[in-house]
């Protein structure tokens, strides 16, 4: 019994360490940060230019994508004095990291997506009282 406490307090610990990290995931892992992480990696960009790059963004979306990876340092946000006020965004260092790691996850399912298709298949095809 003592050894299944000791286990259940090994996992529960953790857990408990992934939280901050799955906190951090749901911010810059969700669909419309990483269509910005990705447009922004170009360099500075527009928001217009954003909004016409991602697919099906709202405009409301978007400020609310812009504004959370600026909390979260993953932008910066640059506004110049003209008539209309110019704003450009840009990556952090921090983000140019994410974004190099986003492209290696790419790339393993890019290399991967035929196994997993494979594996997915072979797992519905088995019998269901498996």
């Amino acid at each position: 019994m003592r050894a299944d406490t000791a286990r259940d307090d090994a996992v529960r610990s953790s857990v408990e360490h992934a939280c901050p990290i799955n906190e951090v995931l749901d911010h810059v892992a969700g669909k419309w940060s990483v269509g910005v992480l990705v447009a922004a990696a170009r360099g500075p960009v527009r928001f217009t230019e954003l909004e016409r790059a991602i697919d099906g963004i709202s405009r409301r979306m978007l400020t609310l994508t812009l504004r959370k990876l600026e909390r979260d340092g993953l932008l910066v946000r640059t506004v110049y004095p003209t008539v209309p006020p110019k704003v450009e965004y840009t990556l952090t260092d921090m983000a140019r990291e994410l974004h190099r790691t986003l492209a290696d996850l790419t790339s393993w399912a890019e290399r991967h997506a035929g196994a997993i298709a494979a594996a997915r298949a072979a797992y519905d095809a088995r019998d269901p009282a498996t």
